[in-house]
């Protein structure tokens, strides 16, 4: 039934847009409005925190009456999210200021680093950055800022190419995460978000943080950066991916000399995580895929690349821990020269029980003149005997000029060499007796050719070396293959064991030692 007497409603007016404050009057009280409603916030978050605290003197007096056996009990806390032990648990108790956790799929690295900012949301100062390349890639995680009651902040958004980073020029931030880190074919973006890493809360720590898979354009560079210098899961200090050297300050500085900061890669395997793992899918779907991108989603391998010349190599028979090489054994040393390039040079020993080649010591560097590196090698090598040295033999050649060759000037500081083979067919030569030496004796379970841990340029440098697409029976001369030249060269050397006839003939000559010093008989 209607009422005559009812007053009809008034029609919506339509929403306008609201307009910036134009005076300062209007600026100043849109601030104040915005301060009413954080004050707001905080009350109601301290009110919550007093109520809290009140039930809980009532339910202590409440058992102080029942005399110790009152029936009210606290319900135990909910626990919204506990990391898996192992590598998510490291990553999310890492203290080093820039980490990498990478490696194989399916390991819970994205979901760790939305929780990984989570600790500091108490702090007003914090303020966080989470980026993926695209923001279709971002929608995967989530897409907005979270404010917390505290005035903290986690901006979640894009930086899809290099000039993106601008967007963020003039900004301030106390985290930074990256999810896919490999995906950014250049360091640009990450060293730039370097210069954004600021805080003055001194209670509150600076951390750069990404998660990725091996693999994608970056693939190099992020392997340089975080997977060569060290052994994985260790703290190390941060190096220079160029030249390999340790950031340190600059002489000016009053801490001259000391390391900036440290960095960590943390691997991740499928079986960290137990919800994905056990149920045995996903692990059979990586099975499927083909070699490198299995060796890479699956193993977390980062030794693996597309169109690699030695994709067999692995880690796990073609590098040993150091360990002091008998004196016995035969040593010899190869060189690849280069000035303005970098110079390679590696330390060999035959192990006479199956004759498996050695690499035991590697030198890797620039701008180092014949005499400077002649002098380097001697004093590494002075309590040892080498056989024989192996050098690029265009090291002999004289280009116009009439004076030594860069090989003659080392010779005459006392560092012997011999020219090395560069026949013609010989670098394909070379390859092949690298893959043959690369391969796994079945009965012996060892490979031909063992290489120290120490040796971090070599083992980052072999496995990923491209082949030449014009030849695919040798590898891409423009690449970084300074070391393969040596170790090419030194393979190619037919390196044997000591026989009975490279000792001295004193040593061989029998003499008289009495059984018994005492009386001599």
């Amino acid at each position: 039934m209607l009422n005559k007497n009812a007053v009809p409603p008034k029609p919506r007016q339509k929403a306008t847009l609201k307009q910036k404050p134009k005076s300062p009057e209007e600026r100043k009280l849109v601030k104040a409005k915005k301060s009413q409603r954080a004050a707001k916030i905080k009350l109601r978050h301290a009110q919550r925190k007093i109520a809290s605290l009140e039930n809980t003197k009532e339910t202590s007096y409440f058992e102080e009456v029942n005399g110790g056996t009152g029936q009210h009990t606290e319900e135990a806390p909910e626990v919204l999210f506990q990391p898996n032990p192992g590598p998510q648990t490291d990553f999310l108790a890492a203290p080093e200021r820039e980490v990498l956790y990478g490696g194989a799929a399916g390991g819970g690295k994205t979901f760790s680093l939305i929780v990984d900012p989570l600790r500091y949301c108490n702090n007003q100062n914090f303020n966080a950055l989470i980026l993926r390349r695209t923001n279709d890639e971002l929608r995967e995680i989530i897409h907005k800022q979270w404010t917390f009651p505290s005035g903290a902040r986690i901006w979640m958004t894009y930086l899809e190419q290099d000039k993106d980073v601008l967007r963020y020029q003039g900004q301030a931030f106390t985290y930074i995460g990256v999810d896919e880190l490999t995906q950014y074919s250049t360091p640009y973006a990450w060293d730039y978000l370097r210069s954004r890493l600021r805080t003055v809360d001194p209670s509150l720590p600076v951390h750069m943080r990404a998660t990725t898979n091996p693999g994608g354009p970056g693939h190099q560079w992020v392997k340089k950066m975080f997977i060569d210098p060290a052994v994985h899961n260790s703290a190390f200090w941060a190096t220079d991916i160029n030249s390999g050297e340790t950031l340190r300050y600059p002489a000016a500085h009053s801490r001259a000399g000391e390391p900036l900061f440290q960095r960590r890669f943390i691997p991740a395997k499928l079986i960290d995580n137990p919800y994905l793992y056990n149920a045995g899918d996903y692990e059979a779907m990586l099975l499927s895929l083909p070699e490198v991108q299995r060796r890479q989603l699956l193993e977390g391998s980062w030794d693996i690349a597309e169109g690699a010349a030695f994709s067999e190599f692995d880690r796990k028979y073609h590098t040993v821990k150091s360990y002091k090489i008998p004196n016995s054994w035969r040593k010899f040393r190869a060189c690849d020269y280069g000035y303005s390039s970098h110079t390679g040079v590696l330390w060999f020993a035959v192990d006479p029980v199956d004759e498996t080649l050695i690499v035991y010591r590697e030198l890797y560097v620039s701008k180092k003149t014949a005499k400077e590196l002649a002098h380097i090698v001697l004093k590494l090598e002075e309590e040892e005997t080498i056989s024989y040295g192996v050098l690029d033999s265009s090291l002999w050649h004289k280009r116009g000029d009439t004076g030594p060759s860069l090989a003659e000037q080392m010779i005459v500081e006392g560092c012997r060499w011999r020219p090395s083979d560069r026949s013609r067919g010989s670098r394909v030569a070379g390859k092949n007796e690298v893959h043959r030496r690369l391969k796994v004796d079945e009965e012996k379970d060892r490979a031909g050719l063992e290489i120290f841990d120490n040796c971090t340029n070599l083992i980052a440098q072999l496995p990923t070396l491209p082949l030449d697409r014009n030849n695919p029976e040798d590898v891409n001369t423009k690449a970084e293959d300074h070391l393969y030249d040596a170790l090419r060269y030194g393979i190619m050397s037919r390196p044997v064991s000591r026989s009975i006839f490279d000792y001295p003939s004193k040593m061989l000559e029998p003499q008289w030692q009495p059984a018994d010093s005492t009386f001599g008989y």
